[in-house]
């Protein structure tokens, strides 16, 4: 039973550490930007990829989903980009917009199809723990040329579309893996833990995001819980241990 269960979970665990190693220094850097729901929007906008996809009769696991996502995702981030030059002052109030007209599009789409509520679901909670071996191969592919451009060729060198370029290939990556949540909480929830760090905060945010998606794992299957949703809760109290362990740390002594 035990190893029925570690089989179980070692390609989720692989799939949330994967998405960690992307989406950690992105985040960090989106919490810099202060563009905090651009991750969410892009990730919905992704989705609605996939939804078009299926509402237009491709095949789930073809290609032709995995480039409507990432072709949606990659507009999505050139929009943005656009936005972010022309009206930086209220960039926030449009990604915020951009979300919203997003997934409710996404409705639309689903509005004839009798499963559309169990696949919207699925969409934004995830799958985490029915990942395929194949899936984590393209994932990982795709994890290595973020990170390579990221580390590589700079973050300050990549500027502002090459920033959302990675975004969008890195979020059309992860969400039809783990869901639009985990991918918001992937993103945001590290970069918040760490954000009093002096030393070291890329490492502690890793830690973190790998924590919350190991503890994460662990609760769902011993007290049979939806495994998205407790990644979610599992990652938000590592990350406010973690943050409270900070600041108690940084405190002077008196």
């Amino acid at each position: 039973m035990a190893h029925l269960e570690f089989s179980l979970l070692l390609p989720a665990l692989i799939a949330g550490l994967l998405v960690t190693a992307s989406h950690t220094p992105l985040g960090i850097q989106v919490l810099n930007r202060g563009i905090v729901f651009i991750d969410i929007a892009i990730a919905q906008i992704a989705g609605v990829g996939v939804i078009a996809a299926d509402f237009f009769g491709w095949e789930a696991e073809g290609v032709a989903v995995q480039i409507s996502a990432l072709a949606a995702a990659l507009l999505g981030a050139l929009f943005l980009t656009w936005t972010e030059k022309r009206w930086p002052e209220i960039q926030e109030a449009i990604i915020g917009t951009v979300f919203v007209l997003a997934a409710t599009l996404g409705v639309l789409l689903l509005a004839s199809n009798p499963h559309g509520g169990e696949y919207l679901k699925d969409l934004l909670v995830g799958q985490i723990l029915w990942v395929g071996h194949a899936q984590l191969m393209v994932v990982a592919v795709l994890t290595a040329i973020v990170l390579a451009a990221w580390f590589g060729i700079g973050r300050d060198r990549l500027g502002r579309i090459g920033f959302y370029l990675l975004f969008g290939l890195s979020v059309t990556a992860s969400v039809q893996m783990v869901g639009v949540y985990l991918v918001f909480s992937s993103l945001i929830v590290p970069a918040l833990a760490s954000r009093n760090a002096t030393r070291f905060r890329l490492t502690k945010a890793y830690a973190v995001s790998g924590l919350g998606y190991l503890f994460g794992l662990i609760a769902s299957t011993m007290f049979d819980l939806p495994t998205g949703a407790i990644i979610v809760w599992a990652m938000a109290i590592v990350g406010i241990v973690f943050s409270s362990l900070e600041r108690g740390m940084a405190r002077p002594a008196t």
